[in-house]
């Protein structure tokens, strides 16, 4: 399902990749101080030949890319996942017709007896009233052209969204987290981006340049001064608008192949205790509350593993299980786990109208509210 790579990590690409998913530096030179860490570490690479490691990697497909993980739920409009049923004899013409709606970001068929196709609906649309009002709109259009009912499971508790693929080798924890060498920078509290927010925004969405100043050549190429890009990534970092900032793995590359949606049906009154201990399990990469649907749906919580063989990944469900356990009698019937067979679409998340409808041109940049 995901791009081959026929590439050979070495020990230090390994540290390379454990240690930089979330924390890089925002620095004017960030591979400076990157570098000397991993050498504090027992890995000798020089900031240069960081920066040579980070591009091979990027040009060979092991990372997605380098730069910022932008949080589209803090930049504007709304997404929720919506699962549904498609008629095995009539599931690619389903397919196509729930894919022509723009909305429609990402599209999988997953193994179920009948919920056997989940999709995220992404929309623009800036207040929470509106934005809803949007998704049923495009979920009446979509139930109207197939015949088949939709069933919306928008988050209802964040506890983890957190994808992190480590591997065997040094910084094995993946612990070193550098973001706090950048400037001192407070929230600026505005819900809406500024013009010239909304273009960094866009500007780094797909990665920053590999090189020993990726702000500075991002802040050439949007004609700003680096000073105010290297302050706004970091105040974006404490704001939740950017996750995290590092490289960003292409998880098949580093083998893993198997992914399974874990579904729970979790007493309510122990969702929030449980929540943060199963987010806390180091491989699962996304951990959620959504609402059930009574006689078709009765699982309210969802957490989403990853392995490098099936073997891994049912020995990691199964202590996803044993760790639910230890907090509420779990039966047989009370957890499923949907393993995706085919990628139906994947376009992203349009994430520039979402900015473009959140952005004010009357909003007050931080430093003028100060």
């Amino acid at each position: 399902m995901g791009r081959a790579v026929d590439y050979e990590l070495d020990r230090t690409d390994r540290a390379v990749v454990n240690a930089f998913q979330g924390g890089f530096p925002v620095v004017r030179r960030p591979f400076d101080p990157a570098a000397a860490a991993l050498r504090d570490r027992g890995v000798q690479v020089s900031a240069d030949e960081l920066v040579e490691r980070i591009r091979t990697l990027d040009d060979e497909g092991v990372l997605s890319r380098f730069g910022s993980l932008v949080n589209a739920q803090e930049i504007g409009g709304t997404a929720t996942l919506v699962a549904m049923h498609a008629p095995q004899e009539r599931f690619d013409e389903v397919a196509e017709q729930v894919n022509a709606h723009r909305e429609v970001a990402h599209n999988y068929e997953r193994e179920h007896p009948h919920l056997n196709m989940w999709f995220v609906l992404s929309v623009a649309d800036g207040d929470d009233e509106t934005a809803a009002e949007r998704v049923d709109a495009v979920l009446a259009e979509i139930e109207a052209e197939t015949g088949q009912e939709t069933y919306n499971l928008p988050k209802q508790q964040e506890f983890r969204v957190e994808a992190k693929f480590y591997l065997d080798g040094p910084v094995a924890d993946g612990d070193l987290d550098l973001t706090g060498l950048g400037p001192s920078v407070e929230p600026s509290g505005r819900k809406t981006l500024t013009p010239r927010e909304r273009d960094l925004v866009l500007g780094i969405q797909d990665g920053f340049p590999v090189t020993a100043t990726p702000y500075l050549d991002v802040a050439e190429t949007l004609g700003e001064d680096v000073d105010w890009v290297v302050e706004t990534v970091r105040r974006f970092e404490r704001e939740g608008k950017i996750r995290r900032i590092g490289v960003i793995p292409n998880h098949y590359a580093l083998g893993y192949t198997e992914n399974g949606m874990t579904v729970w049906n979790v007493p309510d009154d122990v969702v929030d205790e449980v929540g943060p201990v199963v987010a806390g399990l180091d491989f699962v990469t996304h951990c959620y509350e959504r609402p059930r649907h009574e006689g078709v749906w009765p699982y309210n919580f969802f957490a989403m593993t990853h392995g490098r063989s099936e073997a891994e990944s049912q020995e990691r469900i199964e202590q996803v299980r044993e760790t639910m356990a230890e907090y509420w009698d779990v039966e047989a019937g009370d957890w499923d786990s949907l393993f995706s067979t085919r990628i139906l679409k994947k376009t992203g998340i349009r994430l520039g109208e979402r900015a473009d409808a959140n952005t004010a041109d009357d909003a007050v940049p931080a430093a003028e509210s100060e």
